[in-house]
């Protein structure tokens, strides 16, 4: 029989905060992040809703509050996936219903908020939501225990973001309801009770609940693979002299050093460099199944997580610092982090990571990636493709072949199939191949300039000197009087030029002096780029004058690529 591995079913927040769920959200989960503005509209859309149904809360529509994704078993134990910054206000909601409504209607939002002990059973009274560690004593003083909001609101203690995001939404509630007349919180109370509705669904492991989580893309979701991941890997480390703390801070130190975003994308770099294959499933699954770094945390996050977090940043900010090599080095990263894939950052983190002492090999290593990976672009090389070969690097590092070159060739170096496919797409009508035409034509402006210059312009355009579509009566027409010939040469590199600003498409077809002191001169108002300034020292442009600048241009890029046949 096949296991269960997934329940959803729709309850109101009576059978919620009730004794079959004790809800428990991970250390591994973000701070509770609501702020003022939500917590208001949540008020707000509750009230109005409920001001246009019929007076028998019996009969008013249900209102629908999301889904809650919970880790649960056989027993009460929920843990929360996605849903705790709903479940954190839910309950701070009740909590300041609770200390309106008089002492005799109090008992329902009490038991709705705290489980109650029992002398005779020996238990003690027990919270419905336990929030994430570092907060939990604060939210059970301040807002599950009754009267706890009023020292609450006179509190002057320094409160880190969660804590005072849980003390202004309360806040903010109380603002809110205190308007109302008795009969009102009482029958806005009824509706949240009956007549407010979520979808609890439930699964017995993280694999599932995650492969839930990833594809709901609900409102409010923030959880991401590292949380959970961060929760794997820190739960495997003793607790004793606070080794767990101090590596739980240090993951989430690491996290903020880079970014969340860039922090994510580095784990998968990460898994490449491990598993040396395409992804086989998500990237929890893949970490657990095959990576297992709770086996070996400390190690993980010391010789691993850290040192590639510090290289991923130099990486993208081009900011490798040496004695010797460090301007090649960044040179050479600045041209792939413009490549359009990152299909070679394992690659390049492995390499770094290996012989960040050794500067000259570095430096050699990331002028033959980037080599490799510009002419992947250029050839549209597949995806597969790409991490085959880029396996094969990882592979001859670890073997030390990575520098090895022979006449069957070697993964980091080019094929002479390689290099004539490249050549070819170079000497075609290359302003139709959208996804390169930018990356090939600055390079050549770098090349031509004989320095790594920045090329941060926040619009780049490729302009055509000679234009698309020529006027019978116009100079053009008699300098390239035969379509064949405009055909074939229109598109190519000796034809095109670089604007940092958007293309006007009236001035593309000026004559050639016109659009030169109209539209290329810097002095109107956009970058000079070499490439294009080249075009201002021609007095006139005919297919012979296109045809030299495309041999040269060509054989610059075959050079900067080493392209030429060895």
């Amino acid at each position: 029989m096949q296991k269960k591995t997934l329940e959803a079913h729709e309850f109101p927040l009576k059978e919620v905060f009730c004794d079959d769920y004790s809800f428990e959200i991970p250390g591994y989960q973000r701070p509770y992040s609501w702020e003022v503005e939500q917590a208001e509209t949540l008020v707000s859309d509750l009230i109005g809703f409920l001001s246009e149904q019929p007076p028998n809360i019996q009969d008013a529509n249900p209102y629908f509050l999301g889904s809650i994704v919970l880790i649960k078993d056989t027993g009460t134990l929920a843990q929360v996936v996605d849903g705790q910054q709903r479940l954190t206000t839910l309950t701070i909601l009740l909590s300041v219903l609770r200390s309106l409504l008089p002492e005799t209607k109090r008992a329902v939002l009490e038991g709705a908020i705290l489980q109650k002990g029992d002398e005779i059973l020996l238990t003690e009274d027990k919270p419905r939501l336990q929030t994430r560690p570092k907060d939990q004593q604060f939210f059970l003083r301040h807002i599950q225990e009754f009267g706890g909001l009023e020292t609450l609101f006179e509190n002057n203690d320094k409160l880190n973001d969660s804590q005072s995001n849980i003390l202004n939404n309360a806040k903010a509630m109380h603002a809110q309801l205190v308007k109302l007349d008795e009969a009102q919180l009482i029958r806005l109370t009824q509706f949240i009770m009956n007549g407010c509705f979520v979808v609890l669904v439930t699964t017995p492991d993280i694999d599932s609940a995650y492969r839930i989580f990833s594809v709901m893309n609900d409102r409010g979701m923030d959880l991401s693979a590292t949380d959970i991941l961060k929760s794997l890997v820190t739960g495997a480390i003793s607790e004793t002299n606070s080794k767990q703390e101090f590596y739980t801070n240090k993951w989430e130190d690491l996290e903020e050093e880079i970014g969340r975003e860039r922090f994510g994308a580095l784990f998968a770099h990460i898994r490449m460099i491990e598993m040396r294959a395409k992804s086989r499933s998500n990237m929890v699954s893949d970490f657990k199944n095959h990576i297992k770094p709770e086996l070996y945390p400390i190690d993980f996050i010391d010789n691993k997580l850290t040192p590639y977090t510090r290289i991923y940043s130099e990486i993208l900010d081009q900011s490798f610092c040496s004695q010797e090599h460090a301007y090649d080095i960044n040179r050479s990263l600045f041209w792939l982090t413009r490549i359009d894939n990152n299909d070679w950052v394992p690659p390049a983190l492995y390499f770094i990571n290996k012989f960040r002492n050794h500067p000259a090999k570095v430096a050699y290593f990331l002028d033959r990636l980037e080599k490799l990976a510009s002419v992947q672009m250029i050839n549209r090389i597949s995806i597969n493709h790409r991490i085959i070969r880029y396996t094969s690097i990882l592979n001859a590092i670890d073997a030390g072949t990575v520098f090895e070159e022979n006449k069957s060739g070697a993964p980091l170096y080019l094929s002479e199939e390689e290099k004539q496919d490249a050549l070819k797409q170079l000497n075609g009508p290359i302003y139709k191949l959208s996804r390169i035409r930018v990356m090939v034509l600055l390079r050549l402006d770098s090349e031509l300039g004989d320095s790594m210059a920045t090329y941060k312009h926040s619009k780049v355009t490729v302009e055509h000197v000679m234009p698309q579509t020529i006027n019978p009566i116009s100079q053009w027409q008699e300098w390239c009087p035969d379509k064949e010939t405009h055909e074939e040469l229109v598109h190519c590199l000796g034809n095109l030029a670089l604007l940092s600003r958007n293309k006007n498409s009236a001035a593309s077809n000026y004559d050639f002096a016109k659009k030169k002191s109209e539209y290329f001169n810097p002095a109107n108002g956009h970058t000079a780029f070499i490439l294009t300034n080249q075009i201002l020292a021609q007095e006139k442009w005919t297919p012979d004058d296109i045809r030299e600048r495309q041999k040269f241009l060509l054989s610059k890029l075959a050079s900067t690529w080493q392209l030429d046949s060895q």
